[in-house]
């Protein structure tokens, strides 16, 4: 059960958690879920609960992943948003993610087998972290960008990026840091039918 009493994680402590989170990383190369820190007890939020929390910290996050001064992340909380509350993904650490795609991105909810997602498309899934303790603060950005044909053959053309709640770079396949997200394209390697992109849940699907 969600405990009422909400503990912001203080900004602060966002240092701490990127040296946890990398020393973390390298006994969890293997599985997408422990690479995420997975957190041992999540809350169990409705709808209404999950959406009031991230409500309340939207803006905080928004602020600090604008820091990372990625100019392709630049108003991504305007984008299309296809999940109707924030709901736990278990290939994210266990966090409540949105999924937001650009509008390059046209076709990401319509995905048939066999189809590919455009050149630009943009995919980004913010997250929150919700613990049965009642411990409440922002995770990290992650973000998925589809590249011209060719680019990055080993990770069928995407680029995978992590952005940590203060902004910094946790890492990017085609930059900084590489070899910290490189698990990220084995685990979507699952989804490999629908161009490697995890959609949202049916019953958290907008309009459903």
């Amino acid at each position: 059960m969600f405990v009422r009493f909400i503990r912001l994680f203080p900004t602060s402590l966002a240092a701490l958690f990127v040296v946890g989170l990398a020393a973390h990383q390298a006994g969890a190369q293997s599985s997408g879920e422990d690479a995420h820190l997975a957190i041992e007890n999540p809350a169990e939020l409705s709808k209404e609960e999950a959406l009031s929390i991230y409500k309340s910290l939207q803006r905080r996050m928004e602020r600090g992943y604008a820091a990372a001064q990625l100019d392709l992340l630049m108003n991504y909380q305007a984008w299309p948003l296809f999940n109707d509350a924030p709901y736990i993904s278990a290939t994210h650490g266990q966090r409540y993610v949105n999924s937001y795609a650009n509008r390059m991105a046209h076709n990401y909810g319509t995905l048939a087998e066999g189809e590919k997602l455009p050149m630009g498309s943009v995919l980004a899934k913010d997250s929150v972290t919700v613990t049965d303790e009642g411990n409440v603060h922002p995770g990290a950005l992650f973000v998925m960008e589809k590249l011209a044909q060719g680019t990055s053959p080993e990770t069928a053309d995407w680029r995978y990026i992590m952005v940590m709640p203060d902004g910094s770079l946790f890492g990017d396949t085609m930059g900084a840091r590489s070899d910290a997200v490189v698990y990220c394209h084995d685990c979507h390697e699952a989804v490999a039918d629908r161009d490697y992109t995890f959609f949202v849940p049916e019953e958290y699907v907008v309009g459903n």
